[in-house]
């Protein structure tokens, strides 16, 4: 794949200082020696009107009289001059630019000058980083375009922040632990390049091991979150929010209120697989122990202390963080009766006791690390009377080089400790000056963990195989409220489009008088419910507009005429159209619930789920995620709130129908998905038992759909493409299925590998590798499918499994407008027509996304492909510095490419 777009930017052999200066005080003189000074290794050309010479170096008075091409123009002008400057760099041809002045507090007039400036550098095709006052470093490469004035070690920790000065104060606090930095990316306004394109580039970063991120907001969520997930999947990334709860959209609905953008972003970090953090401190700590491979496979932490104080202290702080201590088997209790002292405290905290010996702590540790209840251990030593740091500590280094779980040690004390802390940092071992240190790491590394295996879900809109929707009647009833200038569907419309995707509801019926009332009541059977029907009342009770359990006709007169006074009474101004009636639900054991949706302004939809009914403001329980959901993530949910753990059992309640009521959220992640003009769903109550779910009450309101034409366009994350997923049948009569990858298909992907030939292994991978490395079945299985597809042909096994048959991917090249490919077929599969079918689908999918060529490189040897290639229409030409290679590529316009499939 070619160079990203940003490579000039990052890794530029030349740089203009336009601006650049000998005045003391000024940008230009601060930004131009840190330059000089950081033993920059490309040319560097200073830009001065009035100077024929700065800091040594020959001054040009224009970028047009250098005789030189320019990567990066660093621009320390005044405003008033930008656009000349950019005039100037566009005819020369500068790739990119950093403003490194601060033009946020501009005046109107100012702020013109900038939005022209921009217009410019689009036009001629300059990227723009800024304006940020801080500039940009990076210092594996000695390019310090900085005016920052502090020492900036070189490292392999990328720092991206949108605060210059929140910035400044992490590169200080870094310098005094000697931590250091392969790039340091302050974005300002962010007016052009943004979180995604920077975070793109730290992907395939080779001096970038891991990521800081200081986020205040995001300008494109999609972007960000694409960018954040293919980072998270390869490399630790951790991320600091600033403005976590600014006034936003409240919505139409108390739902709404409910949910505040600080969660919501929570949910978005969760679901990119990477760290949320609250302090500095925290921030470069999660950093170095993410770097050093630290992990931990679960929360559930054993503590091994040699006094009952101190561990009970831990235990508190455990709790607090939301620790989970864990519980051990008794296999490990009575192994531990055996080899400790009889008054040991026969639980976690293990306390082994005051006088507890080398030898003591190692059995203890290591049955701990044994259990298979325990994720990590935590040692607390304490000096006492017959104790040993230094041995104990010897013994805990061994220990954690045989051990697969973490081990986070704390030595108390100080003089009499020192010599142990030495050996810990020598060994790289994870040790920390007070417990609570190290239980906060551990339950980063507990939720990194969680958030990983969040990262691992693709689910699609259409999950499994399950009744189709009636999308049609969806989209019927939807297109008409909003024709209508209607904003709010009325509660029968809104369980209608419930229905449409095979969600349960109470049904409703509308009534225009009290005598139709009392004939659809005498149809559906008493006891029944009345609700008041306006499509400009959202909460019914707030009107007064229901009454419940009516057992006969005369009360449900009586009742008919009682809800619409109330309501007319109320809001005078509604529109009211009768009374809905409904079946009077009773299920003794039933636990009401709220499943709902709320439009956050950056990340477009977010699912919430929590207690229901009036316990819903009562007890504000409930979690966030953002769809599209499966089963893994709806358990999740479930399983995060108060009310969920009720629904297993509890006292004298059954269990509920779990299996329904994920069948219910997944069925309203995918009506979001389908449907992006909804804004919002508040299904309250929602009804659960043993006996299944049912929506009782549910309030639905729209917007027009965005403009964007994607589908999927509003999500933040990409939906799994099963509208991508065919079945087909090979001229032999193979029955074979097409579709996208998934990240469960490792393991078929790693079998397929193996059982190519070496030559169809080497044609592909261009290297003799037997199979494909961990990171690179994360690479192929993990995919975002808003830049890259992978389709795989497969067949069906006698056993029910998959077998891969053949499979084609494009990956997309950071412009955007390209994409690089790669085909290989099974050598027993070869031959019958699948290349050009699994190519053709390719073309359609590239198409789909908007991309405009499709380019790769084949070896010369590969007569099969090459032939292949020239048959479907690719251009084909010699490799300009490798004889071995040719280079392929294909416009993606006009009619489905040429070729037979024989299919």
């Amino acid at each position: 794949m070619k160079p990203h777009y940003l490579t000039p930017l990052f890794s530029p052999r030349s740089v203009a200082v336009i601006g650049a200066s000998d005045t003391p005080g000024s940008v230009g003189q601060a930004v131009f020696t840190s330059l000089v000074a950081g033993n920059f290794q490309g040319k560097l050309y200073p830009v001065n009107l009035n100077r024929k010479v700065v800091g040594g170096f020959p001054a040009y008075a224009s970028v047009r009289q250098i005789d030189a091409a320019i990567d990066l123009a660093v621009v320390a002008t005044p405003i008033r001059a930008l656009p000349a400057v950019m005039r100037e760099c566009g005819r020369h041809g500068v790739k990119t630019m950093l403003l490194a002045k601060d033009f946020s507090d501009s005046v109107p007039l100012e702020r013109e000058l900038l939005a022209e400036s921009l217009a410019l550098a689009r036009r001629h095709g300059i990227r723009v980083l800024g304006p940020v006052v801080l500039g940009m470093m990076r210092p594996v490469a000695g390019l310090l375009a900085s005016s920052y004035s502090g020492k900036v070690r070189p490292g392999n920790l990328a720092l991206v922040a949108q605060s210059s000065a929140l910035c400044a104060a992490m590169l200080d606090w870094a310098d005094s632990k000697d931590i250091g930095f392969s790039s340091v990316v302050p974005l300002g306004e962010a007016l052009d390049v943004d979180f995604g394109e920077v975070l793109d580039f730290l992907v395939a970063d080779p001096f970038t091991q891991g990521i800081l991120l200081h986020v205040h907001h995001i300008h494109d969520a999609r972007r960000f979150m694409s960018a954040l997930r293919a980072a998270g999947r390869v490399k630790p990334v951790v991320v600091i929010k600033s403005g976590r709860f600014e006034e936003g959209d409240d919505g139409l609905g108390v739902l709404a209120r409910r949910v505040d953008s600080g969660e919501v972003f929570d949910a978005a970090l969760a679901r990119a697989g990477v760290l949320k953090v609250s302090t500095i401190a925290q921030l470069f700590t999660a950093a170095k122990v993410l770097a050093a491979n630290y992990r931990v496979q679960g929360p559930r932490l054993a503590i091994v202390v040699n006094g009952v104080g101190p561990g009970v202290l831990a235990a508190d702080s455990a709790i607090r963080l939301g620790v989970e201590l864990a519980t051990l088997a008794e296999p490990t209790i009575a192994l531990l009766n055996d080899a400790l002292p009889r008054n040991w405290s026969r639980g976690n905290p293990v306390d082994i006791i005051g006088d507890a010996s080398p030898m003591r702590y190692r059995t203890a540790v290591k049955a701990c690390l044994d259990d298979p209840g325990v994720d990590g251990v935590l040692v607390i030593f304490t000096p006492q009377a017959g104790t040993d740091h230094l041995s104990t500590a010897q013994l805990m280094v061994g220990l954690q080089r045989e051990a697969s779980k973490p081990i986070f040690l704390s030595w108390l004390g100080e003089a009499k400790v020192s010599e142990s802390r030495e050996l810990f940092s020598k060994a790289r071992c994870a040790h920390f000056r007070a417990p609570e240190y190290a239980i906060e790491v551990f339950q980063s590394l507990a939720a990194y963990h969680h958030n990983q295996q969040l990262l691992l879900q693709t689910p699609g809109p259409l999950e499994g195989k399950r009744e189709e929707p009636d999308l049609a009647g969806a989209r019927a009833l939807i297109r008409t409220a909003l024709a209508e200038g209607r904003s709010i569907l009325a509660e029968r419309e809104a369980k209608a489009v419930l229905a449409a995707f095979n969600i349960p509801v109470n049904p409703s019926a509308l009534a225009h008088s009290d005598d139709e009332a009392a004939s659809l009541a005498e149809a559906m059977g008493y006891p029944v419910v009345l609700k008041i029907d306006s499509p400009d009342i959202l909460y019914k009770s707030d009107v007064g507009g229901v009454e419940l359990n009516i057992g006969n006709e005369i009360a449900l007169r009586e009742a008919y005429h009682v809800i619409v006074t109330r309501a007319r009474l109320a809001r005078p101004e509604a529109r009211i159209d009768g009374v809905t009636v409904q079946p009077m639900r009773k299920r003794r054991y039933g636990r009401e619930l709220v499943v709902g949706v709320v439009h956050d302004e950056t990340f477009g939809p977010v699912m919430t789920f929590g207690a229901g009914g009036v316990a819903v403001d009562l007890l504000h329980d409930q979690t966030i995620a953002l769809p599209p959901l499966n089963g893994f993530l709806a358990d999740a949910m479930i399983d995060r709130t108060r009310i969920g753990k009720t629904l297993a059992g509890f006292k004298h309640l059954p269990a509920v129908d779990r299996d329904a009521l994920r069948e219910v959220m997944l069925r309203v992640s995918e009506m979001v998905c389908e449907l992006p003009e909804i804004r919002e769903i508040d299904i309250n109550p929602l009804l659960v038992d043993a006996d299944g779910a049912v929506v009782l009450d549910a309030r639905l309101a729209l917007a027009a759909a965005p403009a964007n034409g994607k589908r999927y366009g509003h999500m933040a994350i990409m939906p799994y493409p099963s509208d991508k997923v065919k079945s087909l049948t090979l001229r032999d009569g193979t029955p074979v299925s097409v579709r996208p990858v998934r990240p469960e298909d490792a393991q078929m992907q790693q079998a397929f590998v193996a059982g190519l030939s070496e030559e169809s292994r080497y044609n592909r991978y261009m290297s003799s590798i037997k199979q494909l490395s961990q990171q690179m079945l994360v690479r192929f299985t993990q995919l975002d499918y808003d830049r890259e597809m992978g389709l795989s042909m497969v067949r069906e096994r006698a056993d029910g499994g998959e077998e891969q048959l053949a499979i084609a991917r494009y990956v997309t090249d950071p412009d955007n407008e390209s994409c690089e490919f790669a085909l290989v077929v099974a050598d027993a599969w070869q031959g019958r027509g699948i290349g050009p079918v699994l190519m053709t689908m390719l073309f359609d999918a590239a198409r789909d996304q908007g991309l405009k060529l499709m380019h790769g490189e084949v070896l010369a040897g590969n007569k099969a492909m090459l032939k292949l290639m020239h048959a479907l229409g690719f251009e084909v030409k010699p490799h300009p510095e490798d004889r071995s290679l040719a280079v392929v590529s294909k416009r993606l316009s006009g009619d489905a490419p040429g070729g037979s499939t024989g299919e």
